[in-house]
């Protein structure tokens, strides 16, 4: 990563840091001990009752089962993105005539393959990614679910740091799903540009955003790369997934969690580590390592190198919007989870992530360190001291969220 110049040189939000170039090895040692420990994750905690069933899923087919298991976890079905490049453990079955689907919430991602298996990443506020993969029971065969050390070959690799995270691939697939080029490796976000992302996925409800890889097969000839259109449901049916939809909307709400919760992971690694090291009184050097950290933390949450949306911004599928806002927590009628879709993604410009399982499970020194850099950045005098150029009405609404959704603010924040 860049290092941080002085503040008062560049200002406090005049450069950006992508994730992919720290390595950590180390997640099964002291203090994490990533193997050793009893995670708390959902799906975790969901997990006992589903083998013994004291959880009653549907078992008239796959199908009920799956939604059921959405239904249990928390996810919505509308959150449906289906991608068909051979990018997964089950890359056997999947192509541009079985895409897989995947589902997901804030803190809990599943993948599913009709005839394939069930795959879960979810998340540990303190661990990052617990993988799980196992069969959809038939009749009346237990459910077991297996924890898969094999997914950590791309989700604990060179994609996510090293570290047990969230991969989005994005590639130009060839006609059977396999990947002729591939974009934006080891970096996820809302800052990617659209030409990079989508590549082996299908969208809908994009309109005329086409300035993407989605939807497109590739073809290599005389090391030219050439485009051909596949549109969704053309290869294959919906009626096999449990929505008609890969909707634009949730991809973009994907693409901005996954980019939060790997650089959330390694600044949390990287905090317990020097709090272990340290025995909890951070050296000078480490203090100014976690201040960066915060800086990349508090500068992501604040969208503040988000892509804007193309021109005539995007509609979203209704179902999706109405799930994701259930559980939106609003204060005096506005909330994190308003979206805007005019030109960028959310109305208020602090991500809700901010309030998942992953932020609250940093170490208090760090959130600490990112609601100071936070409430900088918020100061309405445009000339103090890390103040951002976002509309002061803006900045006093994400405050009063922030102050009656948070419990751990600064005093006098």
């Amino acid at each position: 990563m860049k290092h941080w110049m002085s503040v008062a040189v560049l200002g406090l939000w005049s450069l950006s840091a992508t994730f992919a170039e720290a390595t950590y090895q180390d997640f099964d040692q002291p203090p994490h001990r990533y193997h050793d420990r009893t995670p708390a994750d959902r799906f975790t905690r969901l997990k006992a009752s589903l083998e013994s069933g004291a959880l009653v899923l549907d078992r008239a087919g796959e199908k009920a089962f799956l939604a059921d298991l959405l239904k249990a976890l928390g996810i919505p079905a509308s959150s449906q993105m289906l991608v068909f490049s051979t990018t997964s453990l089950q890359l056997s079955l999947i192509g541009p005539a079985s895409p897989r689907a995947l589902y997901f919430n804030e803190d809990t991602y599943l993948g599913y393959i009709p005839g394939g298996r069930i795959e879960i990443v979810s998340l540990d506020p303190e661990l990052g990614g617990i993988f799980y993969i196992f069969d959809i029971p038939r009749d009346a065969a237990p459910v077991r679910a297996e924890r898969s050390k094999r997914c950590m070959n791309c989700h604990a690799g060179e994609d996510t740091g090293f570290l047990p995270g969230l991969v989005v691939r994005s590639v130009a697939p060839g006609p059977t799903g396999g990947s002729l080029d591939s974009f934006r490796r080891d970096q996820t976000g809302h800052g990617i540009p659209f030409e990079e992302r989508f590549g082996g996925w299908y969208v809908t409800g994009s309109g005329d955003f086409t300035n993407h890889w989605g939807n497109l097969i590739g073809e290599m000839s005389a090391g030219v790369l050439s485009k051909t259109p596949n549109p969704p449901g053309s290869r294959f049916s919906f009626g096999r997934y449990l929505v008609a939809t890969s909707d634009v909307l949730p991809q973009l709400v994907h693409e901005h969690q996954v980019g939060f919760v790997n650089r959330a992971i390694e600044a949390g690694y990287r905090a317990r580590t020097y709090l272990h090291q340290d025995a909890g009184g951070l050296t000078r050097e480490h203090q100014d390592e976690l201040d960066r950290q915060a800086r990349i933390l508090a500068r992501y949450l604040l969208f503040l190198d988000e892509v804007p949306l193309p021109a005539g911004g995007i509609s979203g599928d209704p179902a999706f919007k109405s799930e994701f806002s259930a559980t939106r927590r609003e204060v005096d009628g506005a909330s994190l989870k308003d979206f805007d879709l005019r030109t960028r993604l959310f109305r208020h410009r602090c991500s809700h992530m901010i309030d998942s399982v992953v932020f609250q499970g940093l170490p208090p020194v760090l959130r600490q360190k990112i609601h100071h850099e936070i409430g900088r950045a918020l100061a309405e005098d445009p000339n103090a001291p890390g103040s951002v150029a976002f509309p002061v009405e803006e900045k006093r609404t994400i405050r009063r969220i922030l102050r009656k959704t948070l419990t751990d603010l600064p005093a006098g924040w």
